[in-house]
C-alpha cells in the first residue's frame, strides 16, 4: 500500500519538489533547507519500500515497523504543514509566504500562524536525526527476522493436497479441465496445449490440478509437477523439471548450471517428448515468460496446466479455466462431511444458526470451509460444543492476530495475494474496509474516492477516472474484489469484497491504523492519533473524540445512522476528503462549515439537504470532486466558482434547471462535468464544446426546443477536443438534434435518453454515421412494446452501418432494468441472516434466495 508503507512521501515528496522551482521565489536559506528535508526523505522512502519488500514468512520485527510508522509520521505531519503553506499562497499573499516560510522554516516559529501550523525546521530536523539513527541501530537497510512458522508454501500445499477426493465436485471440475486439454481436434491434438486455472486462494486450484494430472500421468512419457511461488527461485524450479522429466540422469550434478543451460538441456531433452508439466502458483508474468521458453512446442500432443490466482496471467498461459466459489449447497455438504463424515448425519438444531454464519463468512472457499470444519469436529459431542463453535465463528474476523494457529495459517494462505499487490494496490483494496460487510459498492464513486483520497498515481496524458478503472480491473483479476453487476459492455458497474478478504484487510488496517471506524463493533479503543476515520452507525453511545485527534484526520465518512457523532467540522484542520452521502440533516449551515475546510480534494454531498451553494465554496481552491447529485439545490452556481480551477468532477442534480452556467469554461481540469439545463442550444454548444478537459458529459435538458425553431446541428464548429462520452437526456420528445460531418472526433461513447424513434421516423437519422470515433450507441427507452423497440434497433443500425467504425447498438429498456435491479434487490435481502431478516421483518417469500419471484 502506497500509503501504508510510506506514508505521505507519493505526496509529499513532488510538493518538495514544488517548492523549490522558480514560482516560489524562496531565498537560498529556505531552498537549502528544503533540499535538505527532500534527500532525507527520498532515503527514507527507499528504505521503507525495502520494509515493505520483506518475505511474507519473514516479516520485519517490532522494532523495524515501530521505525517505519515514525517515518509515516513525519511525512504525514510534514506535508500537513506545507499544505497550509500552499493554503497562504492561495489566499492572495504571496508576498507573504517567503517570508512565512523562511520563518517557519528557519529553526524558529515566531508566533501562531492561521491553523497552528506545529511543524518547524528545528522540529523535523531533530526528528529526522533521531529516525536515521534508529535506521542505522535498527539495522532496516540489513532487514532479516526468524521464519514465524512453517512458510506459505508448505501450508498451502498440505492444506490442499489432503483427502483430495473428499472435496465437494472435484470429479466433474477435473471432467471439465481434461476436455479442455483434449478439445481441438485430430490436428490440435498433437500440437502442445496449455490451459490455466485461475481463482482466489483457497479454491482448490492445485489440488484440482494435481487431479487432473494423476488422471494424464499414464499417457505421457514424462511427467512433472513444480511450484513457482512468491518469490521463485528460477534456477531451482529448473532443476526441478528436469529432476522429475529426466529420472534416468536425476543424479547428475547440476549445481554449477546456470538458468541458461537448464533451460537448453530441458528443450533439448523433451524435444521427442510427448510430455505433461503442471507450473503450479504462478505469480508474475516475466516469471511464465521465462518458464515457457523451456517449452519447446512439437508435434507429440504435449500438454501444460498452470494455475493462478491472477487472471491476466491466465490469459498469457493459454485458455483459461476460472474456479469459482463452491454454492451454498455445496460448502454445506463439505462442512457437514468433515464434521460429521456425512450429509446425512446432519446438524443439531442449536447449532444450525451459527453454522449458517460461518458458511456465509467462508463464502464457498473450501480452504476456510475445511479448515473451519475440522476444528469444529475436535469438539463433537462435547457439552459446550455450541460456545466453541461461536467462539471460532468470532475468531474469524482477527485476521493474522488469531489466537487458533490453523485459522491464522489459513489467512496466512490467503494473505499471499495481497502481498503480492503493488504499493498502490495494497492501498486502494485497504481502503475497502471502509464499506460494511456484503455492502455492494458502486465502481464509480469507489473510483473518484480514490481519486479524492489521493491513492491514484498521475500519469501524463491521462484522466485519473481512467487510471482508477485500471486499478479496478487489476483487483478483479487477481480475484481480490468480485464483481456485483456487469453491464452490456462487460464492465463491471459494481463490486463486492469476499468476507473473508475484507476480514484480512480489516486486519491490516486495524493493525496500522489506516482507517478506524466508529460505531463499528469491532472497534475495541480509539486510538490517540488516525488519519482516516468512518463513522458507520449510532447505538446511542456518546463517543468523546479529542480536539487533538482530529487536527490529523484527512478523510471523514459519516453514516446518516451515524450524523449524531459528528464533532464539530472546525476540528478537522486537514481534512482533504468528506463524504456526507445519505445524511439529510446536512444543511445549508454546514455546507458554510465545509468551506472553511481549505485543504478538501473530495467533497460528496449526495442525497443531503443543501439547497444553495455559498460565495464561501471559492475557499476550495484544491477540491477536485465535488458531487451534489440527488441534493435539494435549487439555486445556480455562484461566481466565485471559478476558483475551482483543480476540479475534475462536478456533479449537479436534476433538481437544478438552469442556463449552461458561462464560468464553467474557466474551470480547465473539469474532465467530468453532470448537468441539469433548462434547453440547449448554440450558444450553451459553444460554452461546453470551449472546455479543455472535457471527456465525460451527462447533459439533461428539461426543454431541448425552447429558444430555437429547426434542429439542433452539432457541427465542427463545437471543438468538444477531448469528449469521449456523451450522455444526453430530456423531459420531453423534442430534442431533434443531428450530427454532422466533422462533430465530436473524439467521441466513442454516446448514450441516447429520450424517444429516439420519433425523431428517427421524422428526420430519417441522427447522423450516427458521422461520428468518426464512434465505438458503442445505448439507446434508453421506456417502452412496454417489443416492436417498438425492435424499430428503434432496426433504424438506428442503418446509420451505425454507414459508419466506418461499425459501433455497437444496446438498447435498454428502462422498465426491464429496473425488474432486474429490483431481483438482486431481493435476493441480497434474501442472503441475509435470519436475526437480520427478523430485524427488518421481511415476509416470508423474500427470505429464500430462489423464491418464485
Amino acid at each position: 500500500m502506497t500509503e501504508l508503507i510510506t506514508g505521505a512521501m507519493g505526496t509529499l515528496l513532488p510538493k518538495l519538489g514544488e517548492l523549490l522551482t522558480k514560482e516560489y521565489k524562496l531565498q537560498k536559506g529556505v531552498r537549502g533547507e528544503i533540499m535538505f528535508l527532500k534527500a532525507e526523505m527520498e532515503s527514507m522512502q527507499a528504505a521503507l519500500l525495502k520494509v515493505s519488500d520483506a518475505p511474507i514468512d519473514q516479516p520485519p520485527d517490532n522494532q523495524v515497523k515501530i521505525w517505519a510508522k515514525a517515518v509515516r509520521d513525519l511525512s504525514y505531519d510534514l506535508e500537513d504543514s506545507i499544505d497550509r503553506y500552499m493554503v497562504r499562497v492561495d489566499t492572495h499573499e504571496p508576498h507573504s509566504f517567503m517570508g512565512y516560510v523562511h520563518r517557519s522554516l528557519n529553526l524558529l516559529t515566531k508566533g501562531k500562524i492561521r491553523h497552528k501550523i506545529g511543524v518547524d525546521i528545528k522540529g523535523i530536523k531533530s526528528r529526522i536525526k533521531e529516525i536515521s539513527e534508529q535506521r542505522d541501530r535498527y539495522k532496516i537497510d540489513n532487514i532479516g527476522s526468524k521464519p514465524i512458522g512453517p512458510t506459505v508454501d508448505s501450508l498451502r500445499l498440505s492444506a490442499l493436497y489432503d483427502n483430495a477426493a473428499d472435496l465437494i465436485g472435484i470429479e466433474e471440475k477435473s471432467e471439465v479441465l481434461l476436455q479442455m486439454l483434449k478439445d481441438g481436434g485430430e490436428l490440435s491434438e498433437k500440437q502442445l496445449k496449455m490451459v490455466s486455472i485461475a481463482g482466489f486462494g483457497g479454491l482448490g486450484k492445485t489440488t484440482l490440478a494435481n487431479v487432473v494430472y494423476q488422471k494424464l500421468k499414464p499417457q505421457f512419457d514424462c511427467c512433472a509437477f513444480v511450484s513457482v511461488s512468491l518469490t521463485p527461485n528460477m534456477k531451482k524450479i529448473f532443476e526441478n523439471l528436469l529432476n522429475q522429466l529426466d529420472k534416468k540422469n536425476m543424479n547428475i550434478g547440476k549445481d554449477n548450471w546456470d538458468q541458461e543451460q537448464l533451460i537448453r538441456e530441458l528443450r533439448e531433452f523433451l524435444q521427442n517428448k510427448r510430455y505433461l508439466i503442471v507450473i503450479d502458483d504462478m505469480w508474475d508474468k516475466t516469471a511464465w515468460k521465462i518458464v515457457k521458453r523451456a517449452l519447446i512446442e512439437n508435434e507429440y500432443g504435449s500438454r501444460v496446466l498452470a494455475t493462478t490466482r491472477n487472471l491476466d496471467i491466465a490469459k498469457e498461459v493459454g485458455h483459461v479455466y476460472q474456479l469459482e466459489s463452491l454454492s451454498i449447497v455445496d460448502s454445506r455438504k463439505l462442512f457437514y462431511q468433515r464434521i460429521f463424515g456425512g450429509e446425512e448425519k446432519g446438524i443439531p438444531l442449536q447449532l444450525d444458526q451459527i453454522a449458517t454464519s460461518i458458511l456465509k463468512k467462508c463464502g464457498g472457499i473450501p480452504l476456510a470451509i475445511v479448515t473451519i470444519a475440522s476444528l469444529l469436529a475436535s469438539k463433537e459431542g462435547n457439552t459446550n460444543a455450541y460456545e466453541y463453535w461461536s467462539m471460532v465463528y468470532q475468531s474469524m474476523g482477527s485476521g493474522l492476530q488469531n489466537s487458533l494457529d490453523d485459522l491464522r495459517n489459513m489467512m496466512r494462505i490467503l494473505s499471499v495475494s495481497y502481498y503480492d499487490l503493488p504499493p498502490h494496490l495494497k492501498t486502494c483494496l485497504l481502503y475497502l474496509s471502509l464499506y460494511p460487510e456484503d455492502y455492494k459498492i458502486e465502481t464509480t464513486i469507489l473510483i473518484w474516492k480514490w481519486v479524492g483520497e489521493g491513492f491514484v498515481k498521475k500519469e501524463h496524458g491521462k484522466n485519473p477516472y481512467k487510471v482508477g478503472e485500471h486499478y479496478l480491473v487489476e483487483l478483479i483479476n487477481r480475484s481480490l474484489l468480485q464483481p456485483a453487476y456487469i453491464d452490456s459492455n462487460k464492465i463491471v458497474t459494481s463490486c463486492r469484497v469476499h468476507d473473508m478478504v475484507r476480514d484480512l484487510i480489516t486486519s491490516f488496517s486495524n493493525d496500522e491504523n489506516f482507517l478506524t471506524r466508529l460505531g463499528d463493533q469491532q472497534l475495541v479503543s480509539v486510538p490517540s492519533k488516525f488519519r482516516r476515520l468512518s463513522l458507520q452507525t449510532s447505538n446511542g453511545e456518546v463517543i468523546q473524540l479529542p480536539t487533538e485527534s482530529l487536527s490529523h484526520v484527512r478523510s471523514l465518512t459519516v453514516a446518516n445512522s451515524a450524523f449524531s457523532l459528528l464533532p464539530t467540522l472546525s476540528g478537522f484542520l486537514v481534512l482533504r476528503a468528506l463524504d456526507f452521502s445519505g445524511c439529510r440533516e446536512v444543511d445549508d449551515d454546514h455546507l458554510k462549515d465545509i468551506c472553511n475546510l481549505f485543504h478538501l480534494r473530495y467533497l460528496r454531498l449526495h442525497q443531503t439537504s443543501v439547497k444553495k451553494i455559498p460565495r464561501e465554496i471559492g475557499n476550495l481552491r484544491f477540491l477536485e470532486v465535488l458531487d451534489m447529485s440527488d441534493t435539494e439545490l435549487k439555486e445556480e452556481l455562484p461566481s466565485t466558482f471559478v476558483r475551482l480551477t483543480q476540479l475534475v468532477l462536478l456533479d449537479m442534480p436534476k433538481g437544478i434547471i438552469c442556463a449552461v452556467p458561462r464560468l464553467i469554461p474557466s474551470l480547465s481540469s473539469l474532465s467530468f462535468l453532470r448537468i441539469a439545463v433548462e434547453t440547449l442550444g448554440e450558444e450553451d454548444l459553444q460554452v461546453l464544446g470551449s472546455m479543455p478537459s472535457l471527456s465525460d458529459l451527462d447533459i439533461w435538458v428539461n426543454d431541448p426546443r425552447k429558444g430555437r425553431d429547426g434542429r439542433l446541428i452539432i457541427d465542427n464548429g463545437y471543438r468538444f477536443r477531448c469528449l469521449t462520452k456523451l450522455s444526453i437526456g430530456g423531459r420531453t420528445d423534442d430534442m431533434e438534434l443531428v450530427f454532422t460531418q466533422g462533430a465530436m472526433q473524439q467521441l466513442r461513447t454516446l448514450k441516447l435518453c429520450f424517444r429516439v424513434r420519433d425523431i428517427m421516423r421524422q428526420y430519417g437519422g441522427l447522423g450516427l454515421e458521422n461520428l468518426s470515433s464512434l465505438e458503442h450507441v445505448c439507446v434508453q427507452t421506456i417502452s412496454q412494446d417489443m416492436a417498438e423497440d425492435n424499430a428503434v434497433s432496426s433504424a438506428i443500425l442503418k446509420s451505425l452501418n454507414m459508419n466506418p467504425n461499425k459501433p455497437t447498438l444496446e438498447v435498454k429498456n428502462i422498465l426491464s432494468e429496473l425488474i432486474l435491479q429490483l431481483k438482486d434487490i431481493i435476493k441480497d435481502l434474501s442472503k441475509l441472516s435470519p436475526q437480520m431478516q427478523n430485524e427488518l421483518s421481511l415476509p416470508a417469500w423474500l427470505r429464500h434466495e430462489h423464491s418464485g419471484f
